[in-house]
């Protein structure tokens, strides 16, 4: 019978042979048990230390206690703006009022002094105006004919249905999709700010008014954004009692929102189409099937992976501290492509061949490592490997999916103070708007001035000329 490690010889010596094997067993038996025990108090351990670094949790869910602030050492330079730094001037408007100042005696010689001054210095003075609101009644008279005696009313005017303008109709969607204030809040300011009495069934009734405007605007744009490169990404949203998903597709100029019941194939093709662009998404299940050259996998996620691999503090541990070096190697030397002080070719020149060389290297290695998380991990990672190295070879593609993450934060801080979405309708305004906010800003353009074009019946669309 061969003696457990865990017990010394001279005791071993000492236990009848009629004995040993059943003692063997129970040793060997909490043996196995203390070691499971173990693993769980890791794997809990690993968890409780989980944070936007490690994980995929966001970094508003972080305590102040994640990431200290580093010691700084005084730099003995004054508080703001710094020598060199580019000036920030008021922008000078267009007046609704103008006073003209001009001094009348030398402020040396008391000479009267008379002319003007090509060029004066303007103070301006930015305000509200006294009045915010803008009241319109049109006056239907009815007359009676002298022939027949019939009486005739006249026609309502176009906006007598809804009692409410164009404008007024655009900055409820704008307060609602841009601000994300709630209905109630909505209609306490314009009560408050523009004395404009309006009812949260009103205020319903004209984001429903909008979201119909902008129906054909977000069918064309979702059509043209499906064969384009893109970063795309999907959150948590909520329809009525049930679970939903906010998917997003970010091209060059373009930003596309749907509200999907599944976080599936469906969902996505959905989203992306039959023929999509390249996609740089996460390593989620349902963007397997693109092919390896069509697909970007961001090495933002992959950075929090090594970072976990490392906090487990285990057998993984070196291989997610070279790994981690690497990532970090990457984007050093992107940035520099990014801000022009290396090219493209020369990234893939000079870097690109032993990084992937090594970066294969250390995966390979922690796929046997005896820690069975970071070992399933860098299989994972193994399986979409070409995957990692799309950008270098594609114009426009960025290694990371922080475009799509940047532009459903929005919607997520609209979700955490709405909770959602009542409805089937409500879903629909809330992807079409969220599509408008982002694609308008992406493109410089005005989002109220544009919502006001959608609900004229202007046709304004969100498609860049000449794609």
């Amino acid at each position: 019978m061969t003696r457990p490690p865990s017990i010394p010889s001279e005791l071993w010596d000492q236990i009848p042979a009629a004995l040993r094997p059943a003692i063997a067993a129970v040793v060997g038996g909490l043996e196995a048990r203390v070691a499971q025990l173990e693993a769980r108090v890791a794997e809990l351990e690993a968890k409780l230390t989980q944070n936007s670094s490690n994980s995929s949790k966001p970094p508003s869910s972080d305590g102040p206690q994640v990431k200290p602030a580093p010691p700084k050492t005084p730099s003995g330079k004054r508080r703001g703006g710094q020598p060199g730094h580019p000036k920030h001037e008021r922008v000078l408007l267009p007046p609704d009022q103008v006073f003209e100042h001009k001094p009348t005696r030398c402020r040396r010689c008391d000479t009267p002094l008379r002319g003007d001054d090509p060029s004066p210095h303007i103070d301006q003075v930015l305000d509200l105006p006294e009045k915010l609101r803008h009241v319109v009644h049109h006056r239907r008279h009815t007359l009676e004919c002298r022939c027949c005696g019939t009486r005739t009313t006249a026609a309502p005017g176009p906006q007598a249905a809804s009692g409410f303008g164009p404008k007024l109709t655009a900055t409820v969607a704008y307060l609602s999709g841009v601000g994300r204030l709630s209905k109630r809040t909505i209609r306490t300011l314009l009560d408050d700010l523009c004395g404009l009495p309006v009812s949260l069934g009103a205020v319903s009734q004209l984001e429903g008014a909008v979201s119909r405007a902008l129906a054909p605007i977000h069918t064309a744009a979702h059509e043209h954004a499906k064969g384009l490169d893109a970063n795309v990404d999907e959150t948590g949203w909520k329809q009525g009692k049930s679970k939903a998903w906010l998917w997003v597709a970010v091209t060059t100029l373009l930003t596309v929102f749907l509200i999907r019941p599944n976080r599936n194939r469906a969902a996505f093709d959905a989203l992306a189409g039959p023929t999509p662009g390249v996609l740089t998404t996460d390593r989620f299940g349902v963007y397997t099937h693109l092919p390896g050259d069509r697909r970007q996998v961001c090495w933002a996620h992959l950075r929090r992976d090594f970072q976990a691999m490392i906090d487990r503090r285990n057998d993984g541990r070196r291989i997610g501290e070279e790994l981690l070096f690497h990532a970090d190697l990457l984007f050093t030397h992107w940035q520099r492509v990014r801000d022009g002080t290396l090219t493209r070719g020369g990234f893939r020149a000079r870097y690109l061949h032993w990084l992937r060389a090594e970066v294969r290297t250390l995966l390979t290695s922690g796929a046997g490592c005896g820690c069975a998380k970071t070992a399933g991990v860098c299989r994972e990672i193994l399986g979409v490997e070409e995957s990692l190295w799309t950008f270098a070879g594609r114009v426009g593609v960025e290694p990371t999916n922080n475009a799509a993450e940047r532009a459903v934060r929005h919607a997520v801080c609209w979700r955490k103070t709405s909770y959602g979405t009542d409805s089937e309708r409500g879903s629909r305004f809330v992807e079409r708007v969220l599509t408008v906010v982002a694609s308008c800003r992406q493109q410089g353009r005005s989002i109220l001035d544009f919502l006001v074009q959608a609900v004229t019946g202007q046709n304004p669309s969100l498609v860049p000329q000449g794609a």
